[in-house]
């Protein structure tokens, strides 16, 4: 099955989404059906036919009737839906927050995300991880969306609808999904040059995988002290990226204390892997035209080194 299945919602707010689009799609097709029967009917009973001399059918003026039906019927239509979609809305936008639930501050970079877990003292990038939540006890995962910079969109389809993500104008959305896995999305609002690479990796675990994926991102990086540290520490690195436990300090860019925890690197634009990482650093261009990160100009021992020293940021 498609991790971005907009027909197999795995979240109570996407399952809210797809019975309403269901329900709009049936009323449609229904007015759909009737209007081209009426139309065909019309079409068939009154064409004319060469030679049998039949006139004009009977014309009816100011019908009562007709005009009646043609206004009430589709006030009653429309009144539908936009109660349909209100109790949706609201039941989406509204839901209460349970004690316990999880809260994650979800802020939209160019062309990037950052996931701030404030209850855990967590700060990771573009893989976002949540436990699975049991209908019978549901533990629902609520996001806070912010902008670093311009218009965003938050979007998975199986977990939720869409919700943006505007500079100084802080959004909320939630998620409780019913079962583990993967799931895809990505930013659905045009940002800049690499919007289209501004990728969403939802993982959705078990109670036990969360718990143990909390203790790990909770511990301080520990690096054994290379040359490839101090390098990266006395070039620019420092100044976008946080590395917990040394003097990288910098907010810019993604936080890299546990970066080898990670699948992907560039927003999902490419695996985590030694060959993809010493390229990104050579040439981000080269992974993802338009990146806001900078090639940094190392020469090969130093680009090797520094490749082995975020190799051992797990």
């Amino acid at each position: 099955m498609s991790p971005t299945n907009i027909f197999a919602p795995a979240s109570t707010p996407a399952e809210s989404i797809f019975g309403l689009s269901i329900f709009v799609l049936l009323t449609v097709a229904a007015i759909f059906v009737v209007v081209f029967s009426l139309l065909a009917y019309a079409a068939v009973r009154f064409r004319n036919k060469r030679g049998d001399g039949r006139s004009e059918p009977a014309q009816v003026y100011g019908s009562t009737q007709v005009e009646l039906a043609w206004t009430v019927i589709p006030v009653l239509i429309v009144v539908a839906l936009f109660l349909a979609a209100t109790r949706v809305i609201l039941a989406v936008q509204n839901a209460p927050r349970p004690p316990g639930a999880l809260e994650v501050i979800v802020t939209g970079h160019q062309y990037w995300w950052e996931y701030r877990y404030p209850q855990l003292n967590i700060v990771t990038a573009n893989e976002l991880h949540v436990p699975v939540s049991d209908p019978g006890h549901p533990t629902p995962t609520f996001l806070t969306l912010l902008s670093a910079d311009t218009d965003h969109s938050f979007w998975v389809p199986r977990l939720g609808g869409k919700t943006d993500l505007i500079p100084n104008h802080p959004n909320q959305m939630w998620i409780d999904p019913h079962e583990t896995g993967v799931f895809l999305g990505q930013c659905a609002q045009y940002c800049g040059t690499q919007h289209a690479k501004m990728l969403l990796r939802v993982y959705v675990q078990s109670p036990e995988e969360f718990e143990r994926w909390v203790h790990q991102q909770q511990q301080t990086a520990q690096p054994a002290s290379s040359a490839g540290e101090r390098v990266f520490e006395s070039t620019a690195c420092v100044n976008c990226h946080t590395v917990s436990g040394t003097p990288a300090i910098g907010k810019f860019g993604p936080d890299l204390t546990h970066l080898v925890s990670r699948d992907t690197i560039a927003a999902g634009a490419a695996p985590n892997t030694p060959e993809t990482l010493r390229l990104w650093i050579k040439n981000p261009d080269a992974i993802k035209p338009g990146s806001k990160m900078p090639a940094m100009g190392l020469n090969d021992q130093d680009l090797d080194a520094v490749t082995a020293y975020l190799e051992t940021l797990r």
